[in-house]
């Protein structure tokens, strides 16, 4: 099993392949998308994304949230995931939130995803998916963002460091979000108990990229 992103949309549009590769060209990027040939550039389940150099970099999965398919089995699971993490205020926020996704887009990315420039080229595909669903976004080992893209959930592992940027709910159901140290214990702890970290830095952008 690979490393995987997720995009959690709340609305379900018909993604043109076309819409993916005008998105990679505006940064300046390119790749090749490829589909199964029994679905069309509009309505396809599965991509795969290759580089120039025909790098395998990423598989692209559309699920639909639907009763006794698999989109649903897995917001059932992370309904159920998010419970053992913190902090509270997120899990409870989250919990609301999931009822309103209506597909998810689960990104697999392989070895050469991670290299040289490749993951700017998913970053971009997930971004233009993102747009497209809205929602909120999800990372193997990481947690979840909130609907601006805040990490909001801890789910590092205990030796995870550099800086992040997140978000903490208060009592009036408004956002506060800063770029705090991972890997500072004394911030860890303080996101976990749904405090913005004393020592974290303030930011007001409303959307993070």
């Amino acid at each position: 099993m690979g490393y995987n992103i997720r995009v959690l949309g709340i609305k379900d549009p018909d993604i043109h392949i076309d819409e993916l590769l005008d998105a990679l060209k505006e940064d300046g990027l390119e790749a090749q998308v490829h589909f199964d040939k029994n679905e069309t550039p509009d309505k396809w389940t599965v991509l795969q994304i290759t580089n120039d150099k025909g790098q395998a970099l990423t598989q692209i999965e559309r699920n639909p949230v639907i009763e006794g398919e698999l989109g649903k089995e897995e917001l059932d699971e992370f309904k159920e995931l998010i419970l053992d993490f913190k902090p509270i205020s997120a899990v409870n926020w989250l919990t609301n939130y999931f009822g309103k996704v209506k597909v998810i887009y689960a990104f697999q990315i392989l070895n050469a995803g991670f290299e040289d420039g490749n993951f700017d080229i998913i970053g971009a595909l997930k971004t233009k998916i993102w747009n497209k669903t809205e929602g909120i976004l999800q990372a193997d080992n990481e947690g979840f963002t909130n609907d601006d893209g805040y990490h909001i959930l801890w789910q590092f592992p205990d030796n995870v460091t550099g800086e992040w940027s997140c978000a903490i709910i208060n009592l009036s159901g408004q956002w506060q979000k800063f770029i705090m140290d991972l890997g500072d214990t004394t911030q860890r702890k303080e996101f976990q108990n749904g405090k913005v970290p004393q020592n974290a830095k303030k930011i007001t952008e409303k959307r993070a990229e």
